[in-house]
């Protein structure tokens, strides 16, 4: 263990720091750092943030997907309708702003793999268009 003093925005903070290259076998008990002339002891550094969830998985080549994380607003459309090219086939809230999601390629909607009210990823597979 090292004692040190730290200054931070003119105040100080003494602390203790163990030093992980100098072969301890097993770490010191965590100790609270000391603030010197009645100043706050710094708050504790967060924790790493997790790693990120996979992507939910596309469908396949007439997938429809999401171009951001949102909730579904409305399915604009319905199993075995025709689509053309660009056609509005989902609406999308983030932020409070609304996402028209448009056909990709004209077909006939083949599935509708989400519902309104539900929350969606990013790439995730919306509507299905064979």
């Amino acid at each position: 263990m090292k004692r040190l003093r730290i200054t931070v925005e003119g105040k100080s903070y003494d602390v203790e720091v163990e030093l992980l290259d100098e072969g301890t076998s097993a770490p010191a008990a965590p100790r609270r750092a000391s603030a010197s002339a009645g100043a706050r002891v710094a708050a504790p550094v967060a924790a790493p943030k997790p790693a990120p969830k996979a992507a939910p998985a596309a469908g396949g080549a007439g997938a429809v997907t999401s171009p951001l994380a949102a909730v579904v607003v409305s399915i604009d459309v319905n199993v075995g309708d025709a689509v053309s090219e660009g056609q509005k086939v989902v609406t999308l809230e983030a932020m409070k702003m609304n996402t028209i999601v448009s056909a990709e390629s004209a077909g006939t909607v083949k599935a509708i793999l989400v519902g309104a009210g539900d929350g969606v990823e990013e790439g995730q597979a919306l509507v299905e268009i064979a």
